[in-house]
């Protein structure tokens, strides 16, 4: 089996493994926007093994978007260089997560993060890729986003579904425990604008090499 049908193949089988998880564990504040992230690994075998499933942090900045999104009006207080254009469209993942020398204790976000700890380089050569800095691209688009029912509301269309594949070529050699979503005035490929931190979550550290492929699975509900 080639490395492209590999991909490919992992993706749809994907489908079957997460669907209800999230909604069993679904946070019960109410007020601000919520989401829920699992992560699920395959190796070179084809075998599927969820990593991680915990809520994370929409912070500070990511609210003050999505306001600003809704009415068209900029907010003042959104980070410099951000406009009311913005939307969620990108995914970054670090190796800050975590206290240095404790790589299984992740420390918690904070509502005030306006960025990853430290940023990791997804990709030197892949230009659906965004964000692109010192020879490498920092940003991985969304491969799928889909809006479903949410059963305790009604069964109104209230989940948006993020999924997003941190691929066999990406990131190798590092150590990722932190990952967030980002919104830009654009998801096209290349794109090199400005990015802001929507959400943020941490997890015990994933060694990543070319035999591991990640996808991330992102549930934003309101």
């Amino acid at each position: 089996m080639n490395k492209q049908n590999f991909i490919i193949e992992t993706r749809e089988k994907y489908g079957d493994c997460f669907k209800d998880s999230a909604f069993r564990k679904r946070l019960k504040e109410k007020g601000t926007p919520q989401g829920f992230v699992e992560i699920f690994e395959t190796d070179e075998k084809g075998k599927i093994i969820q990593l991680v499933g915990k809520s994370n942090l929409v912070v500070y900045y990511g609210r003050e978007t999505v306001m600003s999104r809704s009415f068209n009006i900029t907010n003042a207080l959104l980070p410099s260089g951000a406009t009311k254009d913005e939307y969620i469209c990108w995914l970054g993942v670090g190796s800050g997560g975590c206290p240095v020398g404790d790589l299984l204790d992740p420390t918690s976000p904070a509502n005030t993060d306006t960025n990853l700890s430290y940023e990791i380089p997804i990709n030197a050569t892949d230009a659906t890729c965004g964000d692109y800095r010192d020879g490498f691209y920092y940003k991985r688009p969304f491969d799928l986003v889909t809006y479903e029912q949410d059963t305790e509301n009604d069964n109104s269309y209230l989940i948006t579904r993020i999924m997003s594949t941190i691929t066999i070529f990406d990131c190798n050699g590092y150590n990722i425990n932190e990952a967030g979503l980002f919104t830009a005035e654009s998801g096209a490929g290349s794109y090199s604008g400005h990015f802001s931190l929507f959400a943020r979550i941490t997890f015990p550290t994933i060694v990543k090499t070319s035999s591991r492929q990640l996808v991330f699975i992102w549930y934003i509900y309101f």
